[in-house]
């Protein structure tokens, strides 16, 4: 039991010790007071640095703010640090807080390493390659580009000068950002479209990429490439879709039965689908496409006062097959392999390819079709050619040919299903890894305009991932109209090579001479008012050509010139 005199012991000690607090806290406001009235004497304008320039002012306002963010971005900048030219993409973000001096670059001539733009709807990936194009372009390598959409066309008009947009370039680090246009063409898939009409031969098409266009199985696709051994050995020249109905429809006739079986192999229901195939193909405007004159590689690689030409393919009426659009960029591809020299490493690339909407690319593609895809990506590097496709998803791109890819603009993805987490996931273990960024969470977060970044660089590494801003085109970013870009195709000086269709003799007029050849001729009377010497040299003409020694040598050279249709990759002919 407490005694009074210990409570009241306590009591005093309590007292004393809220005295102690009391008095402890009175001198902290004295103290604090005192320093207020210091600080209030200081003029402003010593109390903090002068400005470096106006476009670091909010920059250097966040560092100080946010010290760790400006180092971090500082840090990843390093990686990007390169000693030629290079692509400037943007500039580092974390945080939210974009810094004008950490710029995110992609090295020139890595740009032949080929690379992914990827990201969901209304992300910005089309304004990310219309920037990446107009950089190529001022650096005077050619690009070829899909234009599905049509959105592309406005790099060929300066794009508008906005305070907007001034800031968002000075946001980006883009000090010397004015409007501009670049040389561009405008070309379309067959006669059908607004562009210079752009046609391929059958003959050079080759039967894997047509079999994609018509949607073949593996069995049909093989009997297909059959069919085109039995017409190059001939000499029957495919160069439209009439040349190679008329060579199946003689294969299945009873007159080439016996041709059918010495393919061997080949079924006449099998012929007759892809007959079919071949008809609705027709139907559908395909004819417009298939023909001459066919594109030379040669006007894609031009300049222009020092610019890359850029060269836009749009659909035209083949909008219903965009399977056949996406197959025709490959075989440009493809042929751009077979025409060009081997030229190793290069300070810069001969030409950079970049496939829009490249799902449609591989959607349902072959084994084979696959393979020659890999095949190309990986060697056309050596020709001095970048490849860069674009798309929704990662995933839409086969891991052989994801895996060729050496930068990744990833905009922002969508995790609204569990197979778009399943993406997510697979898309973030294909980044190297960050301390600065949780990937997953950034991938869904992004804004419009805003990538997750990583490019090689000059020595083959992979460079830090860097949430980037992406800098302003300078070009219109917007569509110019379908009579502006008629105007401009028309006054091309590509409309006169490519703006009258050709038709020469082929395999059609070949198989129908032959069969008009094969029918009886009635015996004719010497028309009216020829010489006997006339009659004579016919005569001989005739003796000479029914000579089995001339006709064996004719019948060799038929067979050489058939052999000299040599294919390779996509079984696509060498030219």
């Amino acid at each position: 039991m407490t005694t009074p005199q210990e409570k009241a012991a306590a009591a005093r000690k309590a007292a004393e010790d809220a005295a102690r607090v009391a008095a402890e806290a009175m001198a902290a406001a004295e103290a604090a007071e005192q320093e207020a009235a210091a600080a209030s004497a200081t003029p402003a304008t010593d109390s903090q640095p002068a400005a470096e320039g106006s476009e670091s002012d909010s920059a250097g306002e966040e560092s100080a703010s946010n010290p760790t963010a400006s180092g971090a971005a500082a840090q990843i900048a390093e990686g990007y640090a390169f000693s030629g030219p290079a692509l400037e993409l943007g500039t580092v973000m974390v945080d939210g807080v974009a810094d004008p001096g950490a710029r995110v670059r992609i090295p020139l001539r890595m740009m032949n390493r080929h690379g992914l733009v990827a990201g969901a709807t209304g992300t910005g990936k089309t304004k990310t390659l219309q920037g990446i194009a107009e950089h190529l372009s001022r650096a005077g390598v050619p690009v070829v580009m899909a234009d599905v959409k049509g959105d592309l066309s406005g790099l060929s008009e300066p794009g508008g000068d906005t305070e907007k947009i001034r800031a968002r370039a000075a946001e980006t680090g883009a000090t010397d950002w004015a409007p501009g246009a670049f040389p561009t063409e405008f070309v379309s898939l067959g006669t059908g479209g607004i562009g210079v009409p752009i046609r391929a031969t059958i003959t050079s098409f080759g039967p894997i990429l047509l079999s994609k266009v018509l949607g073949l199985n593996d069995t049909q696709e093989s009997t297909l490439g059959l069919i085109f051994h039995w017409a190059d050995q001939r000499g029957l020249a495919l160069l439209d879709l009439k040349d190679l109905r008329a060579v199946i429809t003689h294969l299945t006739s009873p007159e080439g039965k016996e041709d059918l079986k010495g393919i061997g192999g080949v079924s006449s229901q099998t012929a007759g689908v892809i007959l079919r195939s071949l008809v609705n193909l027709e139907a559908d405007g395909g004819d417009t496409f298939f023909g001459e004159p066919e594109l030379d590689p040669a006007d894609l690689l031009r300049t222009a006062g020092g610019l890359g030409v850029i060269t836009l393919f749009e659909l035209g009426q083949q909008a219903a097959r965009p399977a056949l659009f996406s197959t025709f960029l490959m075989w440009v591809l493809a042929d751009l392999f077979q025409t060009l020299p081997e030229v190793g490493d290069v300070d810069k690339p001969k030409l950079v390819f970049i496939f829009d909407e490249a799902h449609l690319l591989f959607a349902e593609a072959s084994k084979a079709f696959l393979q020659q895809v890999e095949q190309t990506v990986k060697l056309i590097r050596s020709k001095g050619v970048g490849v860069f496709f674009c798309t929704q998803l990662p995933t839409d791109i086969p891991n052989p040919v994801l895996s060729q890819l050496g930068a990744r603009v990833q905009h922002a993805l969508r995790a609204f299903t569990p197979d778009d987490q399943k993406a997510l996931s697979k898309t973030v273990r294909t980044y190297p890894k960050s301390s600065v960024y949780d990937l997953e969470e950034a991938l869904t977060s992004l804004g419009t305009g805003e990538a997750i970044v990583t490019v090689l660089s000059e020595t083959g590494a992979p460079t830090p991932v860097a949430w980037t801003k992406i800098a302003p085109p300078r070009s219109l970013m917007d569509t110019i109209g379908d009579e502006a870009i008629k105007s401009k195709a028309l006054s091309s000086a590509l409309q006169g090579r490519y703006g009258q269709s050709i038709d020469r003799e082929s395999a059609y007029e070949m198989l129908l001479a032959s069969v008009a050849a094969a029918e009886p001729v009635p015996e004719s009377t010497p028309a009216p008012g020829r010489s006997t010497a006339q009659q004579d040299e016919d005569s001989a003409a005739e003796r000479i050509m029914a000579n089995p020694a001339v006709k064996s040598f004719l019948r060799s050279a038929a067979s050489a010139a058939g052999r000299e249709i040599s294919r390779s990759i996509f079984g696509t002919r060498r030219r």
